[in-house]
């Protein structure tokens, strides 16, 4: 059965850029540990807020790819470092908030969330848009499998686009729907503690290691 619009990308190379994306999506980073935090503090419905909220961050890296201005940030070094800084601070500021009494993942106060589905959201989509490796990620990645002698790049970048998204919701949905269960655990106040102190370890310690990067 022939597709009504021919597909933009060859499929053996569309394949190798799924695959290739695959296993950089599957390697932790902010976007994880902030679905995994939310998902365990807030519940089912918080979680995917959240992982909707990366989703939107691809997008926008999209629109920015189409438009050059990904191309203009990372050729500018005070944008892009800029960038990574605005980046790194965003990103320790939500791991700090794991040492804070009740910090991001407190359970069942009152029987309230302690983060909204909106406040997830935009913190997720800020999350994404301000990491500078998702940025190298379209300039590094994405060209590879880009044929710039056609006159259809835009729609090229939009199915790679589709891609990345479509396996990142794979991943990272199931995050929020096991959160029910997990959230179960952390009733236990050592296990409470050494989540929302881990969790906050490693964020702190990717916002360091993003300032070190970008300042040495």
């Amino acid at each position: 059965m022939a597709f009504p619009i021919d597909f933009p990308i060859d499929w053996a190379t569309y394949g190798a850029f799924l695959l290739t994306a695959s296993a950089i999506v599957l390697t932790p980073g902010p976007d994880t540990l902030i679905i995994l935090r939310y998902s365990l503090s807030s519940g089912r419905n918080v979680g995917l807020a959240t992982v909707a909220g990366v989703q939107f961050g691809l997008v926008g890296h999209t629109l920015l790819a189409i438009f050059g201005i990904s191309v203009i940030i990372a050729s500018t070094p005070i944008l892009f470092k800029g960038v990574a800084l605005a980046g790194a601070a965003y990103i320790g500021w939500i791991g700090i908030q794991g040492f804070r009494k009740h910090g991001l993942l407190h359970v069942g106060a009152q029987g309230k969330p302690p983060v909204s589905a909106k406040k997830a959201l935009i913190d997720a989509i800020f999350c994404n848009l301000l990491n500078p490796k998702v940025i190298l990620l379209f300039l590094a990645l994405f060209p590879n499998f880009v044929d710039n002698t056609r006159d259809d790049v835009t729609l090229q970048l939009i199915a790679l686009s589709l891609g990345l998204i479509t396996i990142n919701i794979i991943w990272q949905a199931p995050m929020a729907f096991a959160a029910e269960a997990v959230r179960r655990w952390l009733k236990n106040e050592t296990i409470y503690k050494w989540i929302t102190h881990s969790t906050g370890v490693l964020m702190i310690t990717i916002a360091v290691l993003m300032v070190y990067e970008n300042l040495m």
